[in-house]
């Protein structure tokens, strides 16, 4: 099958959707499918496109929230490159500019168009209302009828990667057509334990600072207020073994904020902030940790939990949907619904070595089901389907043209005789 991403990230960009596209195309590759990217570039004048590795990168403007960027709609300058493809299914990976453009084509040229809903908007509305109460109301309202809208009027099949997020439209939107719960696989293999550089994660330890006795817990992701990070400090500060420490990879809006936080609170021996990490180098962070932990409400499936299981490293994570997928409490990690409950699984983990084995040695095992292979599987199940929809749909639309052309010779001929 010749299939076409649309996205409006990819890398070099780090971010969720970035892993969820670029493991896609992986996964359906190792399948023997061709796989095209469709994405803005880096540069707001350049169209530049890898005929190897078959991506596609479009001008584009900063947007002024972390990487992403915006470009036209509809750059007329690549469709005939696009069309050279002979694309049998468009799959989109967003509603903004690149998944404007994959509807457009995909209706202009009848092709088959899947979405996958990445991202819990309505999480983000704050971007915009800055917490104004009644703004920020207006904001959400706006996020559900644009989703429910991409999503109903424009997909000939639609994605979901949890639970969580299935729940949003079925019970908040009241979105009533099919929705396909598929969570993003992983390359696990690259995170197991068994194949880590142990000469280079001790090194990075000890550059670190952390010692033997150190509990060193692991955060990934952007530093920003949805990730509820400061949450994390209390934690830190409120926990009385002073050898727990805090590990944060990942960058963002607030993170000099956060650094300054952290020197107020005279926490700057507990937390170290690591910056951007490359994503080779990102196993041997899970792997200088005895345990990932976070606190964020906002996720849609939560990646970093799944890496970090493939790690080895149990989980300790708030009670939110997007994770119960794959953390189950008291297995391969534990689940706190608050600061108290928190504080207090951490101490038991920071000391109960038997505790912390148990739930080590079932963490690896828990990610089999997000393999590359299952996840291009599932993916493909729902390809078909879009398949058969679209052609269902133009089969209908063929025969209701036919129907008025018949009906309009019809009333021609009895125009004449009379």
């Amino acid at each position: 099958m010749r299939i076409g991403l649309f996205t409006d990230a990819y890398v070099p960009s780090v971010n969720g959707v970035v892993t969820s596209v670029e493991t896609l195309k992986k996964a359906l590759e190792q399948k023997g499918h061709t796989v095209y990217i469709v994405t803005v570039g880096q540069d707001s004048k350049t169209y530049d496109y890898n005929e190897k590795e078959r991506i596609l990168r479009i001008p584009g403007i900063p947007l002024g929230i972390y990487d992403y960027r915006m470009s036209s709609i509809y750059p007329l300058k690549v469709i005939n490159q696009i069309k050279s493809w002979d694309l049998e299914i468009i799959h989109s990976h967003t509603e903004l500019s690149m998944g404007i453009f994959a509807r457009l084509f995909a209706k202009q040229y009848n092709i088959p168009l899947v979405h996958t809903y990445h991202t819990m908007y309505k999480d983000y509305t704050w971007y915009v209302s800055r917490n104004i109460k009644y703004f920020d109301l207006g904001c959400k309202k706006a996020v559900e009828y644009f989703s429910k809208f991409y999503c109903d009027n424009t997909a000939d099949a639609f994605i979901v990667p949890t639970v969580k997020t299935y729940h949003l439209f079925r019970d908040e939107y009241h979105y009533d057509k099919d929705i396909y719960i598929v969570p993003t696989g992983l390359d696990a293999r690259r995170f197991y334990k068994e194949n880590s550089d142990k000469l280079k994660v001790t090194r990075l330890r000890r550059y670190l600072g952390y010692k033997k006795k150190d509990f060193v817990m692991l955060f990934v992701g952007r530093l920003a207020q949805e990730k509820n990070v400061p949450f994390l400090f209390d934690v830190i500060e409120k926990s009385n073994n002073k050898n727990i420490k805090l590990l944060i990879v990942g960058y963002g809006p607030d993170e000099e904020k956060y650094k300054k936080e952290v020197k107020e609170r005279g926490l700057e021996d507990r937390i170290t902030f690591t910056g951007k990490v490359a994503w080779k180098d990102m196993p041997n962070y899970y792997h200088v940790a005895n345990a990932f932990i976070t606190a964020s409400t906002t996720e849609t499936q939560g990646l970093t939990v799944i890496e970090a299981l493939a790690a080895s490293l149990p989980v300790i994570c708030i009670d939110d949907d997007a994770f119960k997928s794959a953390v189950v409490d008291n297995f391969n990690g534990r689940i706190f619904k608050d600061e108290k409950e928190c504080i207090e699984i951490v101490e038991e983990l920071s000391t109960n070595k038997l505790e912390l084995e148990n739930l080590t040695d079932k963490a690896e095992g828990s990610v089999k089901k997000y393999s590359l292979s299952s996840f291009a599987d599932s993916v493909l199940e729902v390809y078909n389907v879009a398949i058969v929809k679209h052609n269902k749909k133009q089969a209908l639309s063929t025969k209701l043209v036919e129907k008025l052309k018949n009906k309009w010779k019809e009333g021609k001929k009895d125009d004449n005789s009379t």
